[in-house]
């Protein structure tokens, strides 16, 4: 029964493509059906590029691009650098008397197959058969025509937005208050001690019995802090951030806050698994492979991170250094003063060095004096022109960008001769609150820049909902930098979205807001390597289609017109499964349909 219900499923997928669907049914070895497939497919690309009446308006793109990616998928390299073949899939599927022993299709692949020949034979149906009314006409009256139809777009957009609340609504600042004085009150702490980080970070949060005395936890909420502390995996929150938490636990508006630092199950369980593996299976980004001396990371000509700590007032789930962190503000989490000596040396040696990236960890958990120290040396070193501090302090600790450390840090600021730049990291448009406005104030004041990097995770991928932060940043003096792809470590599965919804986003979404607006740019971090740009097609390449539904990609490294390098096998996480989980959480998927033609 289950080899009969596969079968009648991909004979209707393959009635999509007659011409495909004879090759595949026929009794021809495999590589005769994959010469007539490339034939097929070649046809098909010509006709691209040719006025063809077969293929809709418009549709002839994706024609073009969903042939492309075919055509790879057939390729024997490829084949070879996924570890399978997914021409021979499909073919024992339909073929083989007996599929005992041959892997279930998941309904991502069918999906994922069905989408695939859609956009090769042009039948995506993601446009309208109606020709916009202002093509009719010319002038003045195609103008008003193109208004009424971009105001109705923007309209649209406009819903989406304002369904994510902001931390600078007025509504959510009187909340906020009261979350506030139910901490202050379990603390015995005044309003004075709020305002002194340092009091924050001698009551961090650690333990769930604090945590569910403060808010109210799902049981799952509950059990992964627990089992968090019994298998010492870090975990903390300080009193400010929780503050942006709802008390109740049904996490409608404070969804991407929670998801920040209070683990899944899943990443809980598998973080433990890891760490009896070995810490380095954890090292995703191989940085023992870009470390020439311990503090120092390098992966481009003239920039290199330098980590004088590693820990912050709390954990990141997705950290991408989780497997170095011993704790949440850990007291011997700073490098020794010989090693950070050594590091800065090695920095001052290497006069091929413009900038240097400061983080960690966060570096602004250091006094104002080590801070200013290693500034002080920086600055001494006449190839160092810019220098960035990579903090997320100014949203999950306002309170420690004070006027005199900015004071301090603003000596380094040079215009025209060398640059400071604070980088920091804000998810959602609900972290961004009256004390983080005045906290990039600070720096601005001084005439120094705040960028954001983002990572794009399950929690704020909704449609428009990067769009919203965008906005909300530039109105707080914050310029969008980068969007980064949650990084493949098997913990963070669950945070992981499929690299087209960052491409959709991007093209659908950002794309509706002005270009001062949308001046991030979307990365994937090749291990080892460093950013690889998910806009720029030429960068990567999808080269399979797993039976789970996972597209594999092969990502090129940003040397490789410049000298040899390798290239970069990824797994991506399911489509079908992502928009499922959408589904679970009340989203329309359907407002998501084109996502399967961005590859």
């Amino acid at each position: 029964m289950e080899k009969e219900r596969i079968q009648k499923r991909l004979h209707k997928i393959l009635d999509i493509s007659p011409t495909l669907k004879e090759n595949m049914l026929s009794l021809d070895p495999i590589e005769t059906k994959r010469e007539k497939i490339r034939a097929f497919l070649s046809d098909m690309l010509v006709a691209t590029f040719e006025d063809n009446p077969l293929i809709p308006p418009l549709e002839w793109i994706m024609t073009r691009e969903a042939t492309t990616v075919f055509r790879n998928i057939l390729s024997k390299r490829n084949e070879r650098l996924a570890g399978y073949s997914f021409l021979e899939y499909i073919n024992d599927l339909l073929h083989k008397g007996d599929l005992r022993g041959i892997k279930t299709p998941a309904s991502g692949f069918f999906a994922e197959l069905e989408h695939l020949l859609k956009g090769i034979m042009g039948k995506t149906g993601i446009y309208s058969d109606k020709i916009p009314a202002f093509l009719k006409h010319e002038g003045q009256k195609a103008a008003r025509l193109r208004s009424a139809d971009l105001s109705r777009m923007n309209r649209t957009a406009q819903k989406f937005l304002d369904r994510y609340p902001c931390g600078l609504d007025k509504k959510i600042i009187r909340k906020r208050s009261v979350n506030k004085a139910r901490i202050l009150k379990h603390f015995g702490a005044t309003e004075f001690e709020w305002d002194d980080w340092k009091w924050h970070t001698r009551h961090i949060i650690r333990g769930v019995k604090t945590l569910s005395s403060l808010i109210k936890l799902t049981d799952e909420e509950y059990q992964a802090v627990k089992l968090a502390r019994e298998y010492r995996i870090p975990f903390g929150i300080t009193p400010y951030y929780l503050s942006l938490m709802d008390y109740e636990p049904n996490r409608e508006k404070d969804y991407a806050v929670r998801a920040q630092v209070i683990p899944s199950l899943h990443y809980v369980e598998k973080l433990k698994e890891l760490r009896e593996r070995s810490e380095y299976s954890m090292d995703f980004m191989l940085e023992r492979d870009t470390s020439p001396i311990e503090g120092i990371t390098r992966r481009y000509p003239g920039i290199v991170i330098l980590k004088p700590v590693l820990t912050c007032p709390q954990i990141c789930v997705y950290c991408q250094r989780n497997w170095e962190i011993e704790d949440v503000y850990s007291s011997n989490a700073a490098i020794s003063k010989d090693k950070l000596e050594k590091a800065l040396k090695w920095i001052e040696e290497t006069p091929e060095i413009h900038e240097v990236l400061i983080t960690g960890g966060d570096p602004l958990i250091l006094s104002n004096a080590k801070i200013e120290n290693i500034m002080y040396r920086l600055s001494r070193m006449k190839h160092v022109e810019r220098i960035r501090i990579g903090t997320r302090t100014p949203v999950t600790l306002p309170q420690r960008i004070t006027d005199s450390f900015v004071r301090d840090i603003n000596h380094f600021h040079n215009p025209g001769k060398r640059e400071v730049i604070i980088i920091t990291h804000v998810e959602h448009p609900y972290e961004i609150t009256p004390q983080m406005l005045e906290a990039v104030q600070k720096f601005r004041r001084y005439g120094m820049d705040v960028y954001n990097q983002l990572v794009y995770t399950f929690y704020n991928s909704r449609k428009f909902e990067a769009a919203a932060l965008r906005n909300k940043l530039r109105l707080a003096g914050v310029t969008p930098y980068y969007t980064f792809n949650t990084k493949g470590k098997e913990e963070t599965d669950d945070y992981r979205v499929p690299i087209a919804r960052l491409l959709q986003e991007q093209h659908e979404e950002a794309r509706l807001q002005p270009g001062t607006v949308r001046t991030d740019e979307i990365v994937f971090n090749v291990p080892g390597l460093g950013k690889n740009y998910l806009r720029a097609v030429q960068h990567h390449d999808v080269i399979s289609i797993l039976p789970n539904g996972r597209r594999v990609y092969e990502f090129h490294p940003w040397e490789k017109k410049l000298f040899l390098a390798d290239t970069f096998i990824h797994t991506d996480v399911s489509i079908y499964d992502y928009l499922k989980r959408l589904k679970e959480t009340g989203e329309d998927t359907a407002h998501y349909k084109t996502i399967w033609y961005y590859y």
